[in-house]
Formats: structure tokens, sequence, C-alpha cells
């Protein structure tokens, strides 16, 4: 309890103790805590069975072309020549949503491949595209 130090005796004390209040909230509090039900409860979620198809040559999420040091262009790990990369990003404008393309070329494959390949890559009109391994261009100082 909050004692009023100095000032006039007869005079009411003006300031509100707040030492109950204080303990009312604690005690309300600790309540709340214990009355909370614990998260015991589980989503379930199917998970796709492994089958032993080919997957498909398009995803319909992303694709990833690289171009290894050897100027070989891959579409999904699968090489491919500059033509089948046109019909393989024709094949995904046909999507309702544009799929991501992820395009990674070896830091020591040769410009104009790589210039060729996103000549093509401009040619079919692509919207998603996006560069992958980035860090493997830069310098240690």
């Amino acid at each position: 309890m909050a004692i009023a130090m100095g000032g006039d005796p007869d005079q009411p004390m003006m300031e509100m103790n707040t030492t109950p209040l204080i303990d009312v909230m604690l005690v309300l509090l600790i309540m709340f805590i214990i009355t909370i039900p614990p998260q015991t409860h589980a989503v379930k979620i199917d998970l796709p069975t492994p089958s032993n198809d080919p997957a498909p040559e398009v995803d319909p999420i992303k694709n990833k072309l690289t171009i290894d040091e050897a100027n070989t262009l891959a579409w999904n790990g699968t090489p491919i020549n500059l033509q089948q990369l046109a019909d393989y990003l024709a094949q995904t404008k046909q999507f309702p949503v544009e799929p991501e393309l992820q395009f990674q070329p070896h830091p020591e494959a040769d410009y104009i491949v790589v210039d060729r390949a996103l000549a093509v890559i401009k040619q079919e009109g692509v919207n998603k595209l996006g560069f992958v391994g980035n860090e493997q261009y830069g310098r240690v100082f």
C-alpha cells in the first residue's frame, strides 16, 4: 500500500493507489494464460505419391534454363538447342499463368551463346524472367 509522505495530514490524499489494480491485472493475466487451450490440432495434408512417369518437359510453375561452361543449353536439366528453347517457351505461353523462367549461365560460358539465348527469350515474349546464381560472379576482395 502506498503511504502519503509529507503534506498536510488533514487533507485527503490526491493520488490513486494503483497497487491493487496492478495485482488484479496480473491475476487476470495469469488466469487468461492458464485457460488458453494448447495448440494441439494438426492440419491433414495429402502428399503426392512418387510415380515412375517422366517429368513434364515444361513445368507450369517454373522452368530453369542453364548454360554450362561447354556452352550447352539445358532446359530443366535436359540439353536442348535454340530452336527447342523457342518451342518450350511457346509452350509456356499456353498456360493460364505464365511460369517463371530461371536463367543461370555459367561464368565461363561464351557471351555470344548467352546473348543468343536471351534474344530467343525476348523474341518469345517471356515476362517472368529471373537470373539465378548471380553470387558466382561476385569478386572476393
